[in-house]
């Protein structure tokens, strides 16, 4: 038996997960960061501060006595120069300290790998980390469009960006219409579950989207204006989600055309919705668990490079 201990700290979700690559025995332990009622997110400092307060409380809901043969963490939002938040310094500390008192590698990746990892591992679809396909990372900070290929041991995933948003991230522009309805942060899956309620037909905001690339502005001032009229919940609810799904799919079928017979992966928080699922029906998406900001894909990635360098 082989168990990989995994980090991971985003500017939403303090996450730690014991992964055995040998019978697929997983262990995550996440918490939201706490957001105040009627604010949209947190300054990075007080990120770094609930993060080194909830790290303690989640590693002690680990299983006990168990022998780690790597520990992994994310260090950074992406594999691109520059790409870099003080928040993932908290989980890199904590990682440091489990490795050297196990004696074991410390292996580092980025938040999107970690992300497509647990996307692929709860699809039972690990068999895409090693061919090219396409990826959607949909998340409260990121609206990315990727091909990616199989990497190296240092980095697994060679990404190459092909398109996104211009503006506001999709995970953005729901939290924000949510907060505005007086919903609490992160609005997405109360969002989703007032969409799916609605019985009409939603109606989606032709919005701007170029080949790749896809812009949210001015989604944000129709959903006020939604509000004032006094439109319901379920209503503005599904005219957002209806949006977002719209535009993602257009730029997803420009993709296809680009790169034909290639998977296409789904990840982070916003893939989870089960709206978009119905939308864009023909991608490969995990259960919600593993779409979430989470330390389950550091956790398998460790695993995958610990075993690389063995050898097997």
């Amino acid at each position: 038996m082989a168990l990989f201990l995994g980090f991971d700290t985003s500017n939403y979700t303090t996450s730690v997960a014991l992964y055995d690559d040998e019978t697929g025995r997983l262990h995550p332990c996440g918490r939201l960061l706490p957001v105040e009622k009627g604010q949209k997110g947190l300054r990075q400092s007080d990120a770094v501060f609930h993060h080194v307060k909830q790290l303690p409380e989640l590693l002690g809901q680990l299983p006990k006595g168990e022998k780690i043969s790597a520990v992994g963490v994310s260090i950074r939002p992406r594999d691109a120069e520059g790409s870099y938040m003080p928040c993932f310094l908290s989980g890199l500390a904590a990682a440091h300290a489990a490795a050297y008192a196990a004696n074991v590698p410390l292996y580092t990746f980025s938040h999107q790998a970690g992300h497509m990892a647990a996307a692929a591992l709860g699809a039972k679809r690990l068999d895409l980390l090693d061919v090219p396909f396409l990826a959607w990372h949909l998340s409260g900070g990121t609206t990315e469009l990727l091909h990616v290929c199989p990497g190296d041991a240092e980095m697994p995933l060679r990404v190459t960006l092909l398109g996104g948003t211009t503006d506001l991230s999709a995970g953005q522009i729901i939290d924000r219409a949510g907060v505005a309805m007086g919903l609490p942060f992160p609005a997405g899956p109360e969002m989703d579950r007032l969409a799916l309620s609605y019985p009409g037909i939603a109606e989606a905001a032709p919005l701007w989207t170029k080949e790749g690339q896809l812009s949210f502005s001015g989604l944000e001032n129709k959903v006020l204006e939604k509000i004032e009229r006094g439109e319901g919940k379920e209503a503005v609810a599904a005219f957002v989600m209806a949006s977002v799904a719209r535009s993602v799919l257009r730029v997803t079928q420009w993709a296809r055309k680009q790169y034909p017979g290639l998977p296409l992966l789904c990840s982070g928080g916003v893939a989870s919705s089960r709206f978009l699922r119905q939308k864009l029906s023909d991608a490969v998406y995990s259960p919600a668990k593993f779409s979430a900001d989470n330390a389950i894909g550091v956790a398998v990635l460790t695993a995958r490079r610990f075993q690389k360098e063995a050898g097997q």
